[in-house]
C-alpha cells in the first residue's frame, strides 16, 4: 500500500499501517462510525486518554526535575534553580570596610608567616679546600676497592 501524502485524507490507512503507527502512536483516533453520536463518544474517550498521557509527562518532569536538583546539591552547582532569598545589596561604603578589613587580615598572615629577625644573619655555609680533598680521596678509595673486588671475584 502507497503511504498517503501530506493533504490526502488517513481512511485508506489502517491501524496496522506502520508510517500511520509511528505518526499517531497512542494519539489515533478509530474511524469515524455513521452512527449519531459514536464519533462524539470517540472524540471524549481520546482527549480523555491524551488528558491523562499529559499529566503523566508532567509527572515524569517532575520527578527528572528534582533528580537534576538532588544531583546539583551533590555536586555543588546549584546555580541553574532560582533561589528563594533575593541577592544582597552591599552599600559601597560596606564593600570597602570590608576590603579593608580583609586587606588586614592579610597583612596580620603575612606578618606571622615571616621569620623573626634576631639580628643574626643566617651565613651559606661552605667546605675548605682540605675537606674537599679529603672527601675525594675517601671516594676514591672506596672505588678502588670495590674494582678489586670485582677482579677477585
Amino acid at each position: 500500500m502507497i503511504p498517503p501524502r501530506i493533504g490526502d485524507s488517513l481512511s485508506r490507512c489502517s491501524k496496522t499501517c506502520t508510517h500511520c503507527a509511528t505518526l499517531f502512536r497512542s494519539y489515533t483516533i478509530s474511524r469515524a462510525v455513521k452512527h449519531r453520536g459514536t464519533t462524539m463518544a470517540n472524540l471524549t474517550s481520546a482527549l480523555q486518554q491524551l488528558r491523562a498521557e499529559q499529566q503523566e509527562a508532567q509527572l515524569h518532569v517532575e520527578k527528572l526535575g528534582r533528580a537534576i536538583s538532588v544531583i546539583e546539591s551533590l555536586n555543588g552547582t546549584g546555580g541553574s534553580r532560582k533561589s528563594t532569598r533575593p541577592t544582597r545589596i552591599v552599600s559601597a561604603a560596606s564593600r570597602r570596610k570590608m576590603a579593608q578589613a580583609q586587606r588586614a587580615r592579610w597583612a596580620k598572615t603575612r606578618k606571622a608567616s615571616q621569620p623573626v629577625a634576631t639580628g643574626l644573619m643566617v651565613v651559606k655555609r661552605t667546605i675548605s679546600a682540605a675537606g674537599r680533598k679529603r672527601i675525594a680521596a675517601a671516594q676514591r678509595a672506596r672505588w678502588a676497592r670495590l674494582k678489586a673486588g670485582k677482579k677477585s671475584a
